[in-house]
Parts: C-alpha cells; sequence; structure tokens
C-alpha cells in the first residue's frame, strides 16, 4: 500500500462531470423501440416512454449544451450493434461509461447468478474507440443481499451464493468473483490497447464497500437516494483510502421526497430542486474522480423536433456546470483525505435489518454487528440513528409512497404533488470520520486522534496496529467483545489511551467521543491542510452552508 498522499497546494484536477441515460423520458437514442421492449427501472413494471424519441444527433447535442464530459449508458441487453453508439459519442469528445443495470433487471444472466455482464466484445470496442470511462455495476451490493430483487425464478445471488456460509467464507465468494469480473475487464480493455478503466460498484447500500475495493472495485456512492450522507460518503472515502481506489458519486435523484416539480414517476425525482443543487456542491467538494447525475429523464423534456426544455432540476444542474464549479476550482483531491475519527470495524453486510448477510438465507447478521449504527449515533451527537445506516429501516414513511395511487398513464406530472412533503435531508453533523474495514493497517490511521472499534469481529494483526496507534498517542475506544484478555481493561498506553467499552453510555465512552467529537452543527471533513465545513442551512438539512478552512477560511456560495 502507498504511504499516504502529501498535502495539496496547486489546483487538482476537476472532478469529470456524467450523466445517466433515460430511463423513463424518451427511448435510448441508439435502440429505440428495443428500449421500450424491456424495463429500464427498479419499480418492477414496464414504464412506457413519456416524451417523443429524440434522434442520437439530438441527444448528443443536449448532452453537450448539458456540460457532460461522459454519458453512462446502460446496456440494451437485445442490442448487439454499438458502433453508431461510440462514434456518435467519440465525434462529440463524450467519454462513456458502459452500465450492467438493463441485465440485471431483465436477463440475460451469468449462470449460477442474477447479474448480468456487459460483453467482453463490448468492452473491448469501446476501449479501442478510445472513449470507455468505465464500467459500472449498479447496486452489486444490493443484488448480493436482496437476490430475489429482479430474478424471481432462484435465489441466485450477484456473485455468488453464500447459503450455510460464514462472514469470512462468504467474503471470499464474492472477493473470488469481483476479482475475475475485474481481471476480465482489464483483459478486454488490454486486448484493445488502451489503458485500464475502472470497474465500479454503484452502490445504494453502505455496506460491503471495502470488500468491493479491495477485490478491485472503484466505489461509486450514491448520494442523495435513501442515503444518510456523512456515513454513506464517509464509508466509500475511508474503501477508497484503504485501498487505494478513485472515487466516483453518483448524485441519484430517486428518492423519498414529493413536491411541485415535474414528476416522472412516484419518488423520481424524489429530492427538490434546492436539495439538488446543495448535494450536487457537496460532491463536488468531496473531488472525487467522476462525478454523475441519474438520470438525464429529470433534467430535460424532449417536445420533438430536437426541441429539450431544462427542468427545474435542469437548470440546477447547468448552473452546477456552467457557474458554481468554474468559480470554485478545488485545491484537493479525494485521496487527500484525512480522518480525525476513524470508525475501525469488519462489515456484516447489515445496513438495519439483519437478514441474509451477504445473501445467506439461513443466517442473521451477529448482534454485535448493530454496535457499528451505536458507533455513528454517538459520533453523530445522537443525529443518525442508533438502528441502522439508511433510511430503509423502521421509522421512516417515504412520501412518494403517496403517488402510487396515481395511474402511470397522467405521468409526468408537470407540476408534481401539490405540495412539498420533505422526509431526506443532507445534514448531520461528524468530525471528519473515515471508515477503515478490519484489515486497516497502522500507518493508515496516522491522522486520527481517536480511533472507535466496533463490529463483530476483528483479526489478531489488527490489535497490534491498534496498539501502536495507542502508543503514538491516538485515542484507541474499543469494544470489550474484540479485545483479547490481555488487552480486556482501559489503561493509558504509550501516549495515548486505551478505553474499553460494552456500549457508547459508558462513561468512558462518552469522555472519549465528546473530546473529538467537535460541534453539534457543523459535519467536517479533511483533505490534506483543507477542511471542508458543512452547516445545514434550512429546516431538515435540506440545502447546506459550506466553508472552506484554510489559510483564506473561504465561504463557497
Amino acid at each position: 500500500m502507498p504511504a499516504p498522499h502529501p498535502l495539496v497546494h496547486a489546483p487538482a484536477p476537476r472532478p469529470s462531470l456524467g450523466i445517466q441515460g433515460p430511463v423513463i423520458a424518451f427511448q435510448d437514442p441508439w435502440s429505440g423501440e428495443a428500449s421500450d421492449t424491456i424495463m429500464r427501472t427498479g419499480t418492477g413494471i414496464p414504464i412506457p416512454s413519456q416524451d417523443a424519441a429524440p434522434t442520437p444527433a439530438e441527444f448528443v447535442k443536449a448532452l453537450r449544451e448539458l456540460g457532460a464530459d461522459f454519458y453512462v449508458h446502460h446496456v440494451v441487453p437485445t442490442v448487439s450493434d454499438h458502433v453508431a453508439l461510440l462514434r456518435d459519442l467519440d465525434d462529440a469528445g463524450i467519454d462513456v461509461v458502459l452500465g450492467n443495470e438493463y441485465g440485471n433487471i431483465n436477463g440475460p444472466y451469468v449462470d449460477g447468478t442474477n447479474r448480468y455482464d456487459v460483453p467482453t466484445e463490448l468492452v473491448r470496442d469501446a476501449a479501442a474507440s478510445g472513449r470507455l470511462a468505465g464500467v459500472l455495476y449498479d447496486e452489486p451490493e444490493h443484488l448480493q443481499i436482496h437476490a430475489d430483487q429482479y430474478r424471481t425464478d432462484a435465489h441466485l445471488p450477484h456473485f455468488g451464493q453464500t447459503d450455510g456460509l460464514g462472514a469470512e467464507d462468504a467474503v471470499a465468494v464474492i472477493d473470488a468473483t469481483v476479482r475475475g469480473i475485474v481481471q476480465g475487464v482489464d483483459d478486454a480493455v488490454a486486448d484493445s490497447g488502451a489503458a485500464a478503466v475502472p470497474v465500479l460498484a454503484e452502490q445504494v447500500f453502505p455496506v460491503m464497500f471495502h470488500a468491493l475495493a479491495r477485490a478491485g472495485m472503484t466505489p461509486a456512492p450514491k448520494v442523495m437516494k435513501e442515503s444518510f450522507q456523512p456515513l454513506q460518503l464517509g464509508t466509500a472515502l475511508g474503501a477508497a483510502r484503504q485501498y487505494d481506489r478513485e472515487l466516483w458519486i453518483c448524485a441519484d435523484l430517486w428518492g423519498p421526497d414529493i413536491g411541485p416539480w415535474l414528476t416522472r414517476a412516484p419518488g423520481f425525482p424524489g429530492h427538490s430542486p434546492a436539495e439538488f443543487a446543495a448535494a450536487l456542491r457537496l460532491a463536488y467538494l468531496f473531488a472525487p474522480t467522476r462525478l454523475f447525475v441519474e438520470n438525464i429523464d429529470a433534467l430535460v423534456r424532449h417536445r420533438g423536433g430536437g426541441a429539450f426544455e431544462r427542468t427545474a432540476h435542469g437548470e440546477v444542474w447547468q448552473e452546477f456546470v456552467h457557474d458554481f464549479v468554474p468559480r470554485h476550482p478545488l485545491r484537493w483531491s479525494h485521496r487527500d483525505a484525512r480522518a480525525d475519527i476513524a470508525l475501525v470495524h469488519a462489515d456484516d453486510s447489515d445496513f438495519g435489518r439483519g437478514h441474509r448477510p451477504f445473501g445467506n438465507r439461513g443466517a442473521t447478521a451477529p448482534a454485535t454487528s448493530r454496535s457499528v449504527f451505536a458507533a455513528w449515533h454517538a459520533l453523530s451527537h445522537g443525529q443518525l440513528p442508533d438502528h441502522g445506516s439508511c433510511l430503509h429501516i423502521p421509522g421512516y414513511d417515504f412520501p412518494r409512497h403517496q403517488l402510487n395511487a396515481v395511474e402511470r398513464s397522467r405521468f409526468p406530472l408537470e407540476a408534481g404533488a401539490t405540495a412539498q412533503t420533505h422526509l431526506h435531508g443532507l445534514f448531520q453533523a461528524t468530525r471528519s470520520v473515515l471508515v477503515f474495514d478490519e484489515h486497516v493497517r497502522a500507518d493508515q490511521l496516522t491522522d486520527a486522534g481517536l480511533i472507535v472499534v466496533a463490529g463483530s469481529r476483528l483479526p489478531q494483526a489488527t490489535i497490534g496496529a491498534l496498539r501502536a496507534r495507542a502508543h503514538a498517542g491516538a485515542t484507541v475506544l474499543i469494544a470489550s467483545w474484540l479485545c483479547p484478555a490481555d488487552h480486556g481493561v482501559s489503561e493509558s498506553v504509550g501516549l495515548g489511551s486505551w478505553v474499553v467499552y460494552d456500549g457508547f453510555d459508558d462513561d468512558g465512552a462518552q469522555e472519549a467521543i465528546a473530546a473529538h467529537a467537535g460541534p453539534p452543527d457543523v459535519w467536517s471533513q479533511r483533505f490534506g491542510d483543507h477542511e471542508v465545513r458543512i452547516r445545514a442551512a434550512g429546516t431538515g438539512g435540506e440545502t447546506l452552508d459550506f466553508e472552506i478552512a484554510d489559510a483564506a477560511r473561504r465561504r463557497i456560495g
């Protein structure tokens, strides 16, 4: 593993900006009617296109006007001719990312799985065009845990069968499959003579980021959606740092809320234009390699005759690309991320329901895995729930369900819902928290003044790394059930301390967290010698204020 990156002072390359293709608005310009014969969303029902079909030339022109550097194209599995797609994007100077979502929903599937792999020949051809930027696996953690989401004829998880396996054996199955997938993409790209491209794990649930990154995938967390942003980004960013991967971010407009904006389906868009604007700025300031929006359907309407009209969300995107980004050049990269607080835990793929860990139908997640939720709850001043890590847990009733009774033929709703009902927010206060898995090394924790250790298991080698960090001056707050007998009591260790807890209401745990957690109205993330400070600007954290703490202490506007 390379040494930590040095502090950055020169302007960093700006994140490449992209747009994912249509799923409801209109037909895929290169697939035509074939895109209306399959399901293009995970809603479980076919949704006919709502707008007139644009020509490829009209669509590419719209991408350019929207400032897209790359296009996320989910491959229609019944279409084999992609010559025009690659030619048109190349002529326009737009890169392409090939995604597998439509194949996951419709098949054909890799034998013994619910997974569609983009054909090797297409990967090779796209790489040979010089425009391939990546190969995207859509929500692979979701389809490993919930194997019956789309394919219902059998229980066939995304990366392999894990029934009857413990956590470490299940992770080994997933690891072997992912390494094979990444090697297959690498080989196809190498055959074309092009440089290697990342294989992306675009994730909605904040689990398995580290397992997939360790096996070779690039973390691509979704923001907005049904996520808690500090938890989602802190977990994905930690995985990228620990395993030296790129970081991509998807600003996903599917979500739980409703309001007076163009609405193409219940929950789409499920975030207000104001929240979208704040989320784009947030994602940009985390300095990913690439940032894209899901989907173009929310940004434009196509009236026919080549006429595209921007929606309220499209105007937000336009302002972000053509005004905000040029006015705020970054001086850091996601690779410069530093942890004031490190949260170390093994991952049992539990986001709060505890069922089917890693896709194993005969098991539930260990009770001790829930200590991870309790840790986030404590580190966020109680603002994150103590019983789960996203909104797909008890206690959250999505406003979008109010639109389920509306006949689908009435969509799109030009004015959306008559009143806005807001559940999702972007803000919880944490202080530069990065997540590392149970294999973290001591040199990867050097910045953290507080190291919180939770979860269900911990290798002996990592105990040694944690003791070394305590000797060097860190406070290590570790669960009693993870401690070996010879380190099972709280004590001073070298320049630091070793604090053993049974629960986060223990006095020692509360004192350690209080000394490091920061103020309850600020979410911060350090990048080298810069710190992004985020505050809620509106009720429920729907909008955000940003400040860059450096020599200039700049406010972002």
